[in-house]
């Protein structure tokens, strides 16, 4: 029986995110993947059965595991029922420290965005993380609308609002070549203008 070791996977998972880089998703092929790691496609196999749970795991290592942070500091937030500014302010600084700085992250964004019209590329990203993100969102909005700290209407909705605010700034990003990187004041004064313009709309009437 052969033993699966986290750093074996580990190095399948960075051998994987090179080829997806190089290649992109739809080109990137199992075969060509054990090749470059030297072993043969059984043992491959038995740590991925497919592209698709690999090209998951690479976005859960690369892109997503800051939205997994924050998701996770937004749900223990719950317990204590805190003001929505700092929660939403924490929870937006967290989220684009990644999504700002890190260019292998900005780089599986790319490759999704140019393959999502070919592929299932983009369901498997939306599912390695963003969805979580924005049902816990939804989540915390719903209870803020129960305490009487935000208008009524549909918390998954506003949860998709907040989070096409936080990343507003980001778009243009996308489509340069090499962006510079942004400090953590820069990117803690983004978060600040998303959730002032949020918490705008989103406070109830008189």
């Amino acid at each position: 029986m052969r033993v699966r070791t986290q750093a074996r996977r580990d190095a399948i998972v960075e051998a994987a995110a090179k080829l997806f880089e190089e290649v992109g998703y739809e080109a990137a092929s199992m075969n060509e993947l054990a090749k470059r790691l030297g072993g043969s496609k059984a043992t491959l196999y038995g740590y991925f059965p497919s592209k698709e749970p690999l090209f998951v795991a690479v976005v859960q290592s690369l892109a997503t595991s800051h939205l997994a942070d924050a998701t996770s500091h937004l749900l223990t937030a719950l317990e204590t029922r805190p003001p929505m500014r700092p929660t939403l302010t924490r929870f937006g600084d967290e989220a684009l420290q990644v999504m700002l700085n890190d260019r292998r992250a900005l780089s599986v964004y790319r490759m999704v965005l140019a393959d999502a019209g070919r592929t299932n590329i983009g369901e498997l990203f939306d599912g390695a993380g963003p969805r979580q993100c924005i049902d816990a969102l939804a989540r915390f909005m719903g209870a803020a609308m129960a305490r009487g700290e935000a208008c009524e209407g549909d918390p998954q909705i506003m949860a998709m609002q907040f989070m096409a605010l936080l990343t507003a700034e980001t778009g243009p990003r996308l489509y340069q070549q090499d962006p510079p990187s942004v400090s953590v004041a820069d990117i803690h004064a983004r978060v600040v203008r998303a959730v002032d313009f949020f918490l705008k709309g989103a406070a109830p009437g008189p």
